[in-house]
This record gives C-alpha cells, structure tokens and sequence, in this order.
C-alpha cells in the first residue's frame, strides 16, 4: 500500500481512471493494526482491479477533515476524483466486512465506468 505524505499527491491519486482505495489510519490505532496480518491477502487479491493508497490521519489531519472521517480506520474508494463508496466507523473492520465493501463498491464502479 503506497503510503501518502502530501495533499497533491492524494489528489493525483484519487483521479485514478483505476479505483483507489484511501485507507486512512494511524500509528496508535489498536484496529489499525488489527488489519495489519490480512491486508497484504487483500492487496493481492485485488490489486488488478483497485490501488491501495494509505493516509496518516496525524500527518494530514486535513484530509481527514475534508473527507469527514471521524473514525479510523476507515476506507473510501474513488474513481475518477469522484466518491464511489465509504466505509468509515469507529468500530474495528474485520476481513469479511472489508472485502464485501470493496466487491460492492467494484460493482459501483463498474455502472459509472457502463454510463462513460
């Protein structure tokens, strides 16, 4: 997962013609680590059809503030700049919870992809 460390860069990645899935997350966050043993599996499972970008919620608090994430961690997936989908709680994520997200989210994506 490419870890991103300013604001341009986050913009030059969400406008992706791919799916980017924003992971944000801290250093401190128990749940955070909880995903940690799985994410690499989802990585590669899905990598063919959505790139994984990570953001530090204490390094740029401000794109926290301005996607509204109140909780982490928490997953948003654009395409194209525009929101496709968020799944953003303060509760703990497990395996299946992320991958059913991203299977839906796909499914979204792929009727604006239909409309172009």
């Amino acid at each position: 997962m490419r870890k991103i460390t300013s604001v341009s860069e986050y913009r030059e990645a969400i406008k992706n013609e791919k799916p980017t899935v924003a992971v944000f997350k801290t250093e401190w966050c128990k749940d955070c680590h909880y995903m940690n043993p799985f994410m690499p599996e989802l990585e590669k499972n899905y990598g063919e059809r959505l790139d994984f970008i990570q953001i530090d919620r204490d390094e740029l608090p401000e794109l926290c503030e301005e996607n509204n994430i109140l909780g982490i961690p928490s997953f948003i997936v654009f395409y194209r700049s525009k929101e496709q989908g968020r799944f953003v709680s303060k509760l703990r994520k497990t395996r299946e919870e992320i991958e059913s997200f991203f299977d839906e989210t796909l499914a979204r994506c792929n009727q604006e992809e239909s409309k172009l």
